[in-house]
């Protein structure tokens, strides 16, 4: 299998599988990863998702093989299969519950792009990181799309424009991760700091990422129109109600 699923507790922790050749993005491991997170969201048990790969590396991102026939696969063939790539980092970025990338090594050009995609990413301070597609002619088109929400215009276009692959700690100082901890503790970082996240109630967490999605492209205007319908709504909910009960009843909410 391309993608193994179990489950730590409410934590269900998607491994990327194809060591031997670093874990690239072949279409395989696509379709492995949707299906994976269509399972993950449908499941009511499950919180929070972590990406994680199997092996010395995250994920090398394009499969070499495939690379080899892209330039004579043909226009819709391409089209076709830049479409499921692009519906993987949609889902991943876009996906209603907490995701964590847990990068134990090197995640390059479309492996960078799918840890980038998650809500949060934990980094080994041994890995590199980097998006390396202008380095064959390639376009990080994709990536580009949610590199740049997360690290801004000028980090983003020195990653993109030079191809580089960056350090731990300068992965960190540019905000493309979260925390820096040793390959060893990586897998451990990224549930702790998911079970953090998800002791939050479920409804709140799940409209914050919507919110946070939507307001980069909208004016102040309408980003605040849009916060004053998300306040009124969340009030009507379950989960609202609950935590208010457990306030008042000084005892941990029961979300």
């Amino acid at each position: 299998m391309k993608v193994l699923s179990h489950d730590r507790g409410s934590i269900r922790i998607l491994t990327l599988n194809d060591p031997q050749r670093r874990n690239p993005l072949s279409p395989e491991m696509v379709r492995g990863l949707l299906e994976a997170l269509e399972a993950a969201e449908r499941e009511p048990t499950v919180k929070a998702v972590v990406l994680t790969g199997a092996g010395q590396a995250f994920s090398a991102g394009a499969d070499l093989e495939f690379l080899k026939t892209v330039t004579t696969a043909g226009a819709e063939a391409n089209y076709a299969h830049s479409r499921e790539l692009m519906r993987l980092f949609h889902r991943v970025y876009t996906f209603p519950k907490p995701t964590v990338a847990a990068i134990q090594g090197p995640a390059v050009a479309g492996g960078a792009g799918l840890a980038t995609a998650c809500d949060l990413a934990v980094l080994s301070e041994t890995a590199r990181i980097g998006y390396t597609e202008v380095k064959i002619g390639f376009v990080a088109a994709l990536v580009g799309v949610i590199l740049v929400r997360n690290v801004g215009e000028k980090h983003a276009k020195e990653l993109l424009l030079t191809g580089k692959l960056v350090s731990a700690q300068e992965a960190y100082r540019m905000g493309l991760v979260n925390r820096v901890v040793p390959v060893e503790q990586v897998l451990d970082e990224a549930l702790g700091l998911a079970q953090e996240v998800i002791a939050g109630a479920p409804t709140s967490l799940s409209l914050t990422k919507e919110l946070l999605n939507a307001l980069p492209g909208m004016g102040l205007e309408d980003g605040f129109r849009l916060a004053t319908i998300a306040n009124a709504w969340v009030r009507e909910t379950g989960d609202l109600a609950e935590g208010i009960a457990a306030f008042f009843e000084k005892r941990p909410p029961k979300f």
